[in-house]
């Protein structure tokens, strides 16, 4: 099966067998990767620096001895054809490609010469003897499981075959030639021992470090997988935040949501006495209001999704006229849309910008009014000046700008004419006479341009012909269809782009690079985790592998400074210790293992040595402390037997777990075990008799003294994760005794063996002696168990390494999660961001719902816009939106209490709140009418709250503001709309009489409509009536003003 198939296989979620496939090409892949560890170069490198120190040792014996040449021909052929062969077997391995590609041919040669030589050295020198090789076979067989780059049946092959091929041989050759040996079948019982003890260790070996490499592996899998989900995630996350924000004042935002998620505080407390501002002036820079004259009456008739539709497609194309301007949209309030130019960078045509903006605004409205035969035209006012421009509050952040010229801009289109562009003085000086202009007349028609010269730009579009691309006036059928109908059909020909369209399709996230505002470099994790592991999934093979690949390299962590490249120590004092102080789960095992070596060391001087009352003893007590040592690993092992037993044995499995996690009991039983073994298999050997010439029949257990003295060194392997330094230090230790007691204290019977052995004047081979066999072998092994603690240390290492770094990653993916959440929770209600993320929403759709009863709440501060001023002394504002964001800031927080859950903060609107409750609700639910309307009665809560807060802000800056509230209820409209910044809102008739609601009300009192007061009269609140007042677009309105019963909502504040 190719690997698109199979990618295309796991990338279908509804694909029978997907979920095998997967976990098989994570699994295949895992075993890619995993293949190269198992091939160590420089374990390789090692080994033949072994096998090459001990031929040339051979030689240098041989010469050294003075031994004939021509009585040993074979031997020295062998040695020196092998010292040529190995010689170029390492220059080969040097390469390290050639090396990856035919590491098996390298693993075979090596088996294969080491096996020849052997033979050679049997039956060459001397008269064979069964113990002959057995440490040339024995160490074949370890490394075969070793330091060979072969997997786990491929070692087991190599080890049972050279085991076999001794006992087989030797079982063979030796009773035919040899008829006077004495105790010939224990002699070659022992030789089996020792080879089954060999390979059960090195299938022990193989198999823990295979584990542990696999873990490794998966654990590099995962952070590759990981890291593809960071890059990809860290995209969207910039999308959702460049969404709300500009990219200038979006990286201070987030690396402050960072912080905060890192000093776990989600509740947005703060240890000091203010929240940030996220506010900057700019001055220079010209704003423009655009309003869509008869669009309310249009919208009237329209379903929701129609009406969804055409905002979007209206503001999108708006959203793009922006663009080609150089302008920045900055928020869309109803169907009001304004925009700045010369933010954030200074433009010096930022006047004509808005200008030529305003005139394409106004042509895209006439085009769309001619095609449709629909009666809408568009509003625009432009003025130039300074502008504060930022976010406030810590809820549904949105951008915009507040000044005395923004609201001048404001008013300038109020007081405009449909189908013109209205602009002032200020902005008319900036346009260096580029359009025609007239008088404009604007304090005619908006009392707050009185004394103000005002100007209609003349749009030199106006004579010229209808641009080709506008439709054909509809047929005569089409007239019959509805305005919003014919609207939808023309609209959707501007093809305006969808509302997080960037979320829904995968393939964007990837050609469509946001802005970096990444300088905080933390990961994230993900909106949609299923849809982002399927991502991670379907990378390539190789583009999974190459982190992974890089795990086997050890000139990759040495260049990463993590480690020292000497000691393999971690330079991170921190990291070292945390190493150090891991817990161990498989110590168990260990010892285990331990025991083994122990028995078969046992077995073998119990076939071979003298039988006397130290041997009884000393393997007596051995026994019984090695029962002690492993009753200690395995208590945790009994806790199912224990937990039914008395109390007093209940702290029986804790003993295990101490092993298990505390360096302080483990080490010592580690010491124990080994010093324990390395005694044993040459304690006996103190009480063999002396060799006499009557009695010499046991000097042919001195070799096999000397294979339980190499057995007990392997056992420094059997503890993988043992410190280096430790090992190197027992070892050492071990080796200077061994050599001391074979070569110097008990030498003489060696000499008096080999002087039965070779009555005549013959030498016998290098390897035939068993002082020289000591002296060699001995010093092999030591180096042999170094390479292996040694490899063993870096893959523990490593192990730990990745380990700790796909735990930190992990962690910054639940920090960016968490962030992720927060900045979703800003933009989109929760209910309404699974449609956007959710992983079966599909891309053309958009988001827009109806619904029957939500309750609509306007809260403004009129004494704001006095309070508001420009001067040096506030910073131009500056210091009055520090205030106006305190408040907004504490009114969000008041969001985050469960009582408020319902309540969904729409938008700020200047220094006006607006929020919604019952938009969390399934329309048509058939509750009673107290549950239904009960999200009303929250509403009034949160309003009362919200004039506590304000007065509680009041006492501590020492002002006297009220809030003026209004609240309905009734059907309407929500829906995300604009492609640039895509905003959530909601529209209807019922919106608009709340925001009457509060323009006509009176300070420090919540209006309401009289519906309102009914439902609110219903639910136990007091309402009393204010009378007839007259709301503009509504005519006369029956209102009422609720109670503020302060036994019924008692508030607390901090």
């Amino acid at each position: 099966m190719s690997v698109e198939r199979a990618r295309s296989m796991v990338m279908e979620p509804g694909a029978a067998g997907a979920a095998p496939v997967t976990r098989r090409r994570e699994e295949a892949l895992c075993q890619t990767s995993y293949r190269p560890m198992q091939q160590q170069q420089p374990a390789s490198l090692l080994t033949l620096l072994i096998i090459l120190g001990f031929s040339l040792t051979l030689v240098a014996v041989f010469f050294i001895s003075q031994r004939p040449v021509s009585d040993h021909l074979g031997f020295v052929i062998t040695v020196f054809v092998a010292l040529g062969v190995f010689v170029l077997l390492f220059l080969l391995v040097c390469v390290e490609p050639l090396f990856q590609r035919c590491h098996a041919v390298f693993s075979l040669l090596v088996w294969g010469f080491l096996i020849t030589m052997a033979f050679v050295f049997a039956f060459t020198g001397g008269p064979v003897q069964p113990w002959e090789q057995v440490a040339f076979f024995l160490f074949i067989t370890i490394i075969v499981y070793t330091l060979l780059p072969l997997c786990l049946k491929s070692a087991v092959i190599g080890g049972v075959v050279t085991s076999l091929a001794h006992i087989v041989v030797f079982s063979i050759y030796v009773p035919v030639t040899n008829h006077s040996e004495d105790h010939l079948e224990l002699q070659l019982l022992s030789n089996a021992v020792v080879f089954i003890c060999a390979n059960l260790v090195g299938v022990y070996h193989k198999t823990l470090t295979e584990r542990a490499l696999q873990n490794t592996c998966r654990d590099g899998l995962n952070f590759s997988q990981s890291r593809g989900k960071l890059v990809s995630e860290k995209k969207q996350q910039e999308h959702l935040l460049l969404s709300v924000l500009p990219a200038y004042i979006a990286l201070e935002m987030k690396a402050e949501i960072i912080k905060r998620l890192k000093d776990k505080q989600p509740d947005l407390e703060y240890s000091n006495n203010f929240h940030n501002l996220y506010v900057k002036q700019h001055k220079h820079v010209s704003i423009l209001y655009a309003d869509i004259v008869g669009f309310t009456q249009l919208a009237s008739m329209c379903s929701p999704k129609e009406l969804v539709l055409m905002l979007n497609e209206l503001f999108g194309k708006f959203d793009q006229i922006a663009k080609e301007n150089e302008c920045l949209r900055i928020k869309i309030l109803g169907d009001c849309y304004y925009c700045v130019s010369g933010l954030p960078v200074s433009l010096p045509s930022h006047a004509k910008n808005c200008v030529k903006m305003g005139l394409d605004m106004c042509h895209s409205i006439t085009q769309l009014r001619e095609a449709t035969g629909v009666n809408i035209d568009m509003r625009v006012g432009v003025h130039s000046g300074n502008v504060l421009c930022g976010v406030i509050g810590l809820q549904k952040w949105q951008y915009d700008v507040w000044s005395k010229d923004v609201t001048l801009a404001n008013h300038m289109e109020s007081g405009g004419l449909p189908g013109r562009v209205h602009i002032t003085e200020a902005t008319y000086t900036h346009l260096d006479g580029e359009y025609e202009v007239e008088e404009g007349e604007g304090e005619t028609r908006d009392s707050y341009l009185t004394g103000l010269k005002t100007y209609l730009v003349i749009d030199p579009r106006v004579s010229a012909p209808v641009n080709g691309d506008v439709l054909s006036p509809l047929p005569p059928e089409g007239v019959k269809q509805r305005a919003s109908v014919r609207m939808a059909r023309y609209l959707e020909s501007w093809g305006a782009v969808k509302p997080f369209a960037h979320l829904s399709h995968r393939e964007s996230m990837e050609l469509d690079t946001p802005p970096d505002i990444t300088a905080v470099e933390i990961p994230m994790n993900n909106l949609n985790q299923h849809r982002t592991t399927d991502r991670a999934r379907s990378q390539k093979p190789e583009e999974m592998n190459e982190p992974i690949e890089s795990v086997h390299s050890y000139k990759h962590w040495v260049k990463s400074g993590e480690m020292n490249p000497i000691t393999l120590y971690f330079k991170d004092w921190s990291m070292e210790k945390e190493f150090r102080w891991a817990p161990l789960p498989d110590f168990h095992l260990y010892m285990a293992c331990s025991v083994l070596i122990f028995i078969a060391v046992f077995i073998i001087q119990m076939f071979i040595s003298y039988k006397n009352t130290a041997l009884g003893i000393s393997y007596g007590v051995s026994f019984f402390i090695f029962l002690l040592l492993l009753f200690t690993c395995f208590a945790g092992h009994l806790t199912r037997w224990t937990q039914k037993g008395p109390r007093f044995v209940q702290w029986i499995p804790s003993i295990s777990a101490a092993v298990i996690k505390q360096p302080l009991v483990r080490v010592p039983v580690q010491v124990i075990t080994i010093l324990l073994i390395l005694i044993m298999a040459l304690l006996n050997f103190f009480f063999l008799p002396e060799p006499v010439s009557t009695n010499s029949n046991y000097l042919y257990t001195v070799p096999y003294y000397l294979y339980c003295c190499l057995l007990s060194m392997l056992s420094c392997s059997i503890f993988l994760r043992m410190n280096f330094e430790l090992k190197l230090t027992l070892l050492t230790l071990a080796l200077v005794v061994y050599e001391v007691i074979f070569l110097y204290s008990y030498g003489y019977r060696s000499d008096h063996y080999v002087s039965e052995l070779y009555t005549n004047s013959s030498r016998p081979g290098v390897l035939k002696e068993p002082k020289v066999m000591a002296g060699i072998w001995l010093f092999v092994f030591f180096f042999t168990v170094l390479v292996l603690a040694r490899q063993d240390e870096f893959y523990s290492r490593l192990d730990f390494l990745w380990k700790r770094k796909f735990g930190q990653e992990r962690e910054e993916i639940e920090t960016m999660e968490n962030l992720n959440q927060v900045l979703l929770e800003n933009v989109l209600p929760a209910h309404v961001a699974t449609q956007f993320i959710g992983q079966n929403r599909r891309n053309e759709d958009l988001y827009s719902q109806s619904y029957e009863c939500v309750c609509v709440m306007f809260a403004s501060i009129p004494d704001f816009k006095v309070f508001y001023s420009e001067s040096d002394v506030n910073r131009e504002g500056l210091e009055c939106l520090r205030l106006l964001n305190e408040i907004i800031s504490d009114f969000d927080e008041l969001l985050s209490k469960p009582k408020f859950s319902g309540v969904e903060k729409i938008k700020t609107i200047c220094s006006t709140y607006m929020a919604a409750t019952g938009l969390n609700t399934v329309s048509g639910n058939n509750e009673d009418t107290d549950r239904s309307y009960a999200h009303i009665g929250i509403m009034v809560e949160f309003a009362i709250t919200l004039m506590g807060k304000l007065d509680y802000i009041n006492k501590h800056s020492f002002n006297d503001f009220k809030l003026r509230i209004g609240i309905n209820h009734g059907p309407v409209i929500a829906g995300v709309i604009g492609a640039q910044k895509p905003q959530y809102d909601i529209w209807g008739n019922s919106v608009n009489v709340a925001s009457r609601m509060d323009s006509t009300g009176v300070l420090g009192k919540i209006q309401v409509t009289e519906d309102t007061a009914d439902i609110l009269q219903s639910l136990g609140y007091s309402c009393s009536l204010r009378g007839v007042i007259k709301v503009k677009g509504k005519g006369d309105l029956q209102t009422y003003f609720v109670e503020m019963d302060a036994g019924k909502t008692a508030i607390q504040l901090p």
